[in-house]
């Protein structure tokens, strides 16, 4: 608990450490960054203001306020929070059934909903539901990027060419009214604005000490003052009420007021906060910067409270600021924090100089931010990588042309996050192989595979949601390689496995049990080790069932794996063990039986060494390979390959007869073919491993 209040104590430090980290260096290009990003908030927070059906100097309050407190207490460097055409379009949808518009309930009602946004926001990032961002997929960042970029650069068609056009209307819209009013364009203004662009990419071509974007605005508005721009009809900025924010009279013990904004403010918190993250990640994947979605959510939540206290509106990340930011080369959230100083002075001070700022310029400005970030590279490399990120991707980009974009943000996470849970949910399940160095393994797919032994990767995890895939996907493997008995489970990838993925391990073990088999464990993370030991599934395999990865296939083949399979009846070499392996392939006539009904009696090594010290001693019938029997055998052991039983039974003397192999394995499976032979064969318990690790005395042929 004290861990936890200490981890939320820190999320309200954000300030301090900003300026203990602060690196002198950057200051200049703040400095310039943020003026040149506050002379775009002027305008638009006036802009904002009017379309959320609110007074103009309420966009200035929450310009003045939660553009500042939202850069001290967010986790980006770059983005821009206050007004935005989201925050603005909600509010108005919120408000409407509310009050009327224009009315002074009408404003405090946009504080108070503000205020609860505010709230929730911040008890988000208390709570630490950061993580909530994650399913704000790159194909979600860069499609929304590239859609907002594409907006913001026709939206500015009518400003820079004085031409009306209808509020929200759309790309095709706008390219209509354009071709409508070719002979109404404005070509002062057209001017103006052209030349501003020019000069934005003229500048870093002669010099890129001076910020481009803020040099280029002032060049012009010279330009135009010294021409006289009202003269040539281009419209500037106009008039700036001036004025610092006061504190709203709110009306917070009003539960009926509190109560008709509660949905309102949930849809404007959550809508505001993914807008928000997926601006400051679409700009972290030009700088490389990690975001911390927490810190955001509780900067966000403050700069909202602090907006609806000074009479302000709900705010949001706006992402034409945030790119200007980054396009004007600001390097830390200072730039943000003098953006909004400089709406502040320019409010109270510079009215008259900000006046004369011609409206084409600023769009100007806006058109060049917006053609920088779009990612060609990064849409590409999505395109190239993943089908069905690319699909969100261009999901993402239309809808964001077509919708209003909190719709179209939230579709496309509802997309990440059903995406994300089609690729949890079909983990791959892939047979392996090892390669030709035998140091690796590759996909098994078109290779020889192992008749006994089937070796499966799975990647991903085994949850409920995921474990009938799997399932589906082992048992098809098993059906489709009707002689494997054997299973080894590669689990390096999976992280977490619940009741149900050990039901679907049970059920594969089962078939195997049947088979004559088992199943088998290598790399097992402690995660799902600790779920199999407190469920009873570890207790119930036993721990010889977990194997190390490096021995695995060593201990399989020496001790599991029969032999005779591989000697008789399988003619490929899949392990690095298969490669000394005597081969010798029977006929197609002739066949191995199984063991069927009662296993054979077996004799332990210490009590058939004192049956051959007896009077009348058993005849040991070896059934190796000569290969095998040449490097040790038991004293008086005659060599009877198993491929030669077959065909030889009649060689085998009459009386006792005690069958010896490598394993035990061997043995069982001719004493299968000598079925019904009075008296019954014994089989060396163990087989040769066993009589060695016995101490027992071997004969070795000399050559």
């Amino acid at each position: 608990m004290l861990d936890y209040i200490r981890s939320v104590a820190t999320l309200f430090m954000q300030p301090i450490r900003l300026v203990r980290t602060y690196p002198l260096e950057a200051l200049r290009a703040d400095l310039f960054a943020g003026l040149t990003v506050g002379l775009v908030l002027l305008p638009q927070g006036l802009a904002f203001a009017i379309l959320a059906g609110l007074p103009p100097i309420v966009g200035l309050y929450s310009a003045m306020t939660a553009t500042i407190v939202g850069a001290l207490w967010g986790s980006s460097s770059h983005l821009n929070s206050g007004p935005s055409t989201t925050g603005a379009i909600l509010t108005l949808s919120v408000l409407l059934p509310v009050a009327q518009i224009g009315s002074d309930e009408f404003v405090l009602a946009a504080s108070m909903i503000a205020i609860m946004a505010g709230i929730i926001r911040l008890l988000m990032g208390i709570a630490r539901l950061g993580m909530l961002v994650t399913f704000i997929s790159d194909a979600v960042a860069i499609g929304f990027t590239a859609g907002s970029g594409l907006l913001i650069l026709f939206n500015q068609v009518g400003p820079i060419v004085r031409i009306t056009i209808p509020p929200g209307a759309g790309i095709p819209a706008i390219i209509a009214e354009t071709f409508a009013q070719l002979t109404a364009i404005h070509w002062p203004s057209l001017a103006a604005g052209a030349t501003t662009i020019a000069l934005i990419y003229l500048i870093p071509r002669i010099t890129r000490k001076l910020p481009a974007a803020l040099l280029s605005m002032a060049i012009v508005t010279l330009a135009t003052a010294l021409l006289g721009a009202e003269q040539y009809g281009i419209r500037l900025m106009g008039d700036i009420p001036p004025g610092f924010p006061p504190l709203a009279n709110l009306p917070i013990f009003d539960l009926n007021l509190i109560g008709q904004l509660a949905n309102g403010a949930l849809a404007l918190a959550i809508i505001g906060l993914v807008e928000a993250i997926a601006i400051g990640r679409a700009i972290a994947g030009y700088t490389g910067q990690r975001i911390d979605s927490n810190q955001e959510f509780v900067g966000q939540g403050l700069a909202n409270i602090i907006s609806g206290t000074f009479s302000g509106m709900p705010c949001s990340g706006s992402f034409n600021r945030s790119a200007l930011a980054y396009q004007a080369g600001g390097k830390t959230a200072l730039t943000a924090v003098i953006s909004g100083v400089t709406v502040l002075l320019g409010t109270a001070v510079l009215s008259d100089v900000l006046e004369m700022i011609p409206r084409p310029a600023i769009a100007g400005t806006l058109m060049v931010a917006s053609l920088g970030m779009i990612d060609h590279r990064g849409m590409v490399r999505i395109w190239r990588g993943s089908r069905g990120e690319a699909v969100i991707m261009v999901v993402t980009l239309a809808l964001t042309l077509t919708l209003p974009l909190q719709f179209a943000i939230l579709i496309g996470v509802l997309m990440s996050l059903g995406y994300y849970l089609l690729r949890t949910a079909m983990p791959r399940v892939e047979a392996v192989t090892p390669d030709e160095g035998f140091r690796h393994w590759e996909s098994a797919q078109g290779r020889p595979m192992c008749p006994q032994l089937l070796v499966v990767d799975l990647q991903g995890d085994l949850y409920f949601g995921a474990v009938n895939h799997v399932e589906e996907h082992l048992l098809r493997l098993l059906d489709r390689h009707r002689s494997a008995r054997f299973m080894l489970l590669r689990m390096h990838s999976v992280n977490q496995c619940d009741v149900s993925g050990l039901r679907a391990l049970e059920t594969i073990r089962r078939v195997l049990r049947v088979r004559g088999g088992d199943l088998y464990f290598v790399r097992v993370r402690a995660s799902v080790m600790y779920r199999m030991q407190i469920s009873g599934f570890y207790e119930q395999l036993g721990p010889e069932r977990f194997l190390d990865e490096d021995k695995a296939i060593e201990f399989l083949f020496h001790r599991v794996l029969d032999p005779a399979v591989c000697i008789y009846e399988c003619d490929r070499r899949v392990f690095r063990e298969c490669q000394e392996l005597p081969k010798q392939t029977l006929p197609g006539h002739l066949t191995i039986p199984l063991l069927d009904g009662k296993p054979p009696a077996q004799i332990a090594p210490r009590a058939l060494w004192e049956a051959l010290h007896s009077p009348q001693p058993p005849v040991i019938i070896d059934v190796r390979e000569p290969r095998e029997f040449q490097r040790g055998h038991i004293p008086g052991a005659r060599n009877i390959p198993l491929s030669r039983l077959i065909s030889e039974r009649d060689a085998v003397p009459a009386g006792p007869i005690v069958l010896v192999c490598r394993s035990g394995r061997r043995s069982m499976r001719a004493a299968a073919l000598l079925a019904g032979r009075t008296p019954p064969p014994q089989v060396l318990k163990g087989g040769m491993l066993a009589w060695e690790a016995a101490n027992l005395l071997e004969a070795v042929e000399q050559f």
